[in-house]
């Protein structure tokens, strides 16, 4: 089976603890490498530059769409960490990710800052049975100082299987929170609409919302979690078509990479770490009817 990823490919300051890591990164690359170690064929839909270290690495998985190189510099964020709690600026960005007319099983639009177009994304939906979002670069905006900030914005969510946001993010893009921001999105036609709330990870399929804690740990590096969260849900769904295995998997996915203490791409979890935590989050799974 085949997964697709649009999003830009990025090189993170990663501030963490007062030392500073350097890190290729961003969604492309967590989403993508997720997917590898679950067995799947993968396409990057992308846009990175000359300075990006990873291009080899992608290659020899045989993961690029055509034509990713561009003459501008890559897409980078300096990142502070606090516990679950983190700041974003801004560095550089690099030019928007053109359409590629492409087939895939399961598509993943998640950008970073304004990196796909309404109309690229428009088109790229029609590509793909499944489309999961992560629409947190359709929220952001920058401050006079490159800081990254949420602000209120309206998707196009219609062709949407699966969306993934966080507490601040369904508010920027409903502005309601809780239950009632996740019914004005499966409202808008998505069937399954997943909000996390730091360990606490829900999903919400027809009337009932499904719940998976996760143990409380001392959090280390947390970017790229979200993105593979995503990605192993997406290729769960894809190849088990269970929503309750995709959101118990990729729960186990989110404990594995933060329980492993690595910093960038080193986190992301093997297949085995995986299935052995997503078993114990099946049996522990509770609903509830709204």
């Amino acid at each position: 089976m085949k997964l697709g990823i649009i999003s830009h490919c990025t090189i993170d300051t990663i501030v963490f603890n007062d030392i500073e890591y350097d890190v290729a990164g961003g969604p492309a690359c967590y989403c993508a490498f997720t997917a590898k170690n679950q067995k799947f064929d993968v396409d990057i839909y992308t846009k990175f530059g000359p300075d990006f270290p990873l291009r080899d690495k992608l290659d020899n998985f045989n993961i690029l769409t055509e034509d990713p190189l561009s003459q501008q510099m890559t897409t980078k964020f300096k990142i502070l960490l606090d516990g679950a709690e983190r700041r974003l600026f801004v560095q550089e960005k690099c030019e928007e990710i053109e359409f590629v007319e492409n087939k895939t099983d399961g598509l993943i639009i998640s950008p970073v800052f304004d990196e796909i177009s309404l109309d690229v994304y428009n088109k790229i939906k029609n590509t793909s049975d499944f489309i999961m979002l992560d629409p947190q670069g359709f929220l952001r905006k920058k401050t006079a100082d490159n800081e990254i900030l949420l602000e209120n914005s309206k998707i196009d969510l219609s062709k949407i299987s699966a969306i993934k946001t966080n507490s601040d993010e369904i508010k920027a893009l409903t502005g309601f929170v809780g239950d009632e921001a996740m019914n004005f999105l499966q409202k808008q036609g998505i069937e399954h609409v997943i909000l996390t709330d730091k360990q606490n990870i829900s999903l919400l399929v027809k009337d009932k919302i499904y719940s998976i804690n996760l143990p409380k740990l001392k959090l280390y590096d947390t970017t790229g979690i979200g993105d593979i969260f995503c990605s192993t849900f997406c290729c769960t769904m894809l190849k088990e078509r269970d929503f309750l295995w995709a959101l118990c998997f990729a729960g186990g996915a989110a404990q594995a990479a933060i329980e492993n203490k690595k910093i960038g791409l080193e986190k992301i979890p093997q297949k085995g770490a995986i299935e052995n935590n997503g078993s114990y989050f099946y049996n522990m799974v509770k609903f509830r009817t709204i």
